[in-house]
């Protein structure tokens, strides 16, 4: 299956790309792609280097000709997003992904793709391996934990660079050069509740909310697709009013994921059956009509199932569905200064009510500190209202954008020149590490781009290969045009 990935052009970026598939990944769990990428470095003979945080340096000397050009720093992150769907069978800890060709699309079967950030580590692993290609001296920096707090880039050695520019191949469309973006900080609300065995003549059901999209709570929040938890909390808000309880939910997942599916164990008196049933087949309808463009394949479940030995009182549900349906989910604000931009969002990533605890995640960006606060202390003040105990946690900056960046002029000039057209030189919603980094080393130059995925943070994870061969062109003909020193 990934020999056909490997007969792709560019095929020094493809192979590479299907060798770090082949190493499990996941976010806090980069020991073996730490391993890999330190081997792969040692193997070429290169200066390699693992910093305490657990980053990787690997420095190769400019080629004849451009040894009076800057510094170049090609910075790609190690770890990716692990999302799969319900009914694929894989173990991200144990098994490489599975890839396969669609047209102009390379896939994954069923999972995430990895080519957030997978593409940019495999062009700078093929740039480091090759003998041919032209370029000044080169700072390899592989960065970990991106996806899940940037611990990588937020606690990376100060002195361990040179680099007087910095290209993050990060950016997910290639006609994009991105000058800046978010930044974000979790938070976590949790409360205990009283439980109670379940009335006497009454019926379990699961509910499922399963079928949507998903997708990068930042590229894709601007879309308004569904978010599984907010619409499970509307089915169980409406099925409450038949005197319904509910048992169990677990929605979600990454909070850097739109969550595409949640479930839930409810129990209902048989006297209310009729009305319960009737108050979720009419929210169903009026979602799924909301929802008719941009969730097509949206469904709402109901199914008999196991009667639970509790369920949640009375008090406590009332008082966590209402929290959750005034917890804000999606665009807050957009951006005044920069047209179609989202300043601030929130993605309610997942909730966990079982055994007495229950437990929300979220993840809030804004490109504006104030307005990530702003939002935060609003979300915050939201659920304390609840009952709930908030931590916020894993607080990182954003990118401010620099328009008269001496490496933008470059890169833009350049753009035009290969595809006779300008680029589009922005901002985006996302978490690049560029900012973190930028405060280690605030002189560094940066711009960021990459090449076209879609998709990413959900199985739907897809990247273009056209669009792959594009990126490899421009970023070989980017190392050559380097400024002076």
């Amino acid at each position: 299956m990934n020999s056909e990935i490997r007969n792709l052009e560019p095929k020094a970026v493809w192979n590479k790309f299907a060798d770090l598939n082949a190493v499990p990944r996941p976010s806090k769990k980069e020991e073996r792609v730490i391993a890999f990428m330190k081997e792969f470095g040692e193997s070429l003979g290169l200066e390699t280097l693992e910093d305490k945080a657990g980053n990787v340096i690997i420095k190769k000397p400019a080629t004849k000709g451009l040894e009076d050009r800057k510094t170049v720093v090609l910075q790609s992150h190690l770890d990716m997003v692990h999302q799969k769907n319900n009914d694929t069978d894989f173990d991200f800890d144990t098994q490489g992904i599975e890839m396969y060709v669609d047209g102009d699309w390379v896939r994954a079967k069923g999972t995430t793709l990895g080519a957030d950030n997978g593409l940019g580590v495999a062009t700078i692993m093929a740039i480091l391996e090759s003998k041919e290609i032209e370029h000044p001296s080169l700072e390899a920096l592989f960065t970990i934990d991106e996806e899940t707090g940037m611990t990588g880039a937020k606690n990376l050695d100060n002195s361990i660079l040179d680099g007087e520019i910095l290209l993050n191949l990060d950016t997910e469309e290639d006609d994009e050069i991105g000058i800046g973006c978010a930044g974000g900080i979790d938070l976590t609300a949790k409360k205990t509740y009283k439980t109670q065995a379940p009335a006497a003549n009454s019926k379990a059901f699961k509910v499922t909310v399963k079928g949507l999209n998903g997708g990068h709570s930042g590229m894709d929040i601007i879309k308004g697709l569904g978010n599984a938890n907010k619409i499970m909390n509307r089915v169980l808000f409406e099925g409450a009013k038949a005197e319904m309880q509910v048992a169990k939910i677990n929605g979600g997942g990454l909070r850097n994921a739109i969550p595409r599916e949640s479930n839930a164990v409810v129990v209902v008196t048989e006297k209310d059956l009729k009305e319960f049933k009737s108050a979720v087949e009419s929210i169903t309808k009026a979602i799924k009509e909301e929802y008719v463009t941009l969730e097509p394949n949206l469904e709402v479940e109901v199914k008999d199932t196991e009667m639970p030995a509790e369920v949640m009182s009375v008090k406590d549900q009332s008082l966590l569905l209402k929290t959750i349906t005034a917890a804000h989910n999606g665009v807050f604000r957009m951006s005044p200064a920069i047209e179609g931009l989202v300043e601030t969002s929130n993605n309610v990533a997942k909730v966990s009510v079982e055994n007495g605890k229950m437990e929300v995640m979220c993840l809030t960006r804004s490109s504006v500190e104030s307005g990530k606060w702003n939002l935060a202390n609003t979300l915050e003040s939201t659920f304390e209202l609840g009952g709930f105990e908030v931590d916020l946690s894993g607080d990182y900056p954003g990118w401010s954008p620099n328009p008269n960046s001496s490496i933008l002029k470059v890169v833009e000039k350049l753009y035009v020149k290969q595809n006779g057209e300008e680029a589009d030189v922005a901002a985006c919603h996302a978490g690049l590490e560029c900012g973190i980094l930028g405060s280690h080393y605030p002189e560094m130059d940066m711009v960021s781009f990459g090449p076209t995925i879609r998709g990413a943070h959900s199985p739907d994870e897809r990247a273009s290969i056209s669009s792959t061969q594009k990126f490899w062109k421009f970023t070989l003909a980017a190392l050559k045009e380097i400024p002076k020193k």
